[in-house]
């Protein structure tokens, strides 16, 4: 007869009991519109809401050159190369001390290291 599973009533059951595990830890969040963050877990929700400390925020910026082409600003984690032959990297950082996520927007959270 088979074994029991005893994974089940481990640590980690269910998707946001890993987010339970990485409350007061660094994690990692990828956004939607290219938004990536990277701060101390303080709280969370059902819906992915999130309260972060501590926060570095990097946005990728899509803009047009005063030639009319588009110039895509990104960071290595957003770079597709498609046809576009005059890229510019370039990211846009900005930190804050407590950020309030809406949980709609989250894609991916991560366990990080220390700041």
């Amino acid at each position: 007869m088979a074994d029991v599973d005893d994974t089940a009533s481990g640590p980690v059951s269910e998707p946001l009991d890993l987010v339970r595990l990485c409350l007061d830890e660094v994690v990692f969040v990828k956004l939607r519109g290219d938004r990536e963050l990277k701060g101390r877990l303080h709280a969370y929700d059902s819906h992915c809401n999130l309260v972060l400390g501590d926060v570095q925020e990097t946005v990728y910026v899509v803009e047009e050159d005063d030639d009319g082409e588009e110039t895509v600003k990104v960071g290595s984690m957003s770079l597709w190369l498609y046809s576009c032959v005059n890229w510019q990297l370039q990211t846009i950082n900005k930190k804050s001390e407590m950020l309030f996520v809406r949980g709609d927007s989250v894609v991916l959270i991560s366990p990080q290291g220390s700041l």
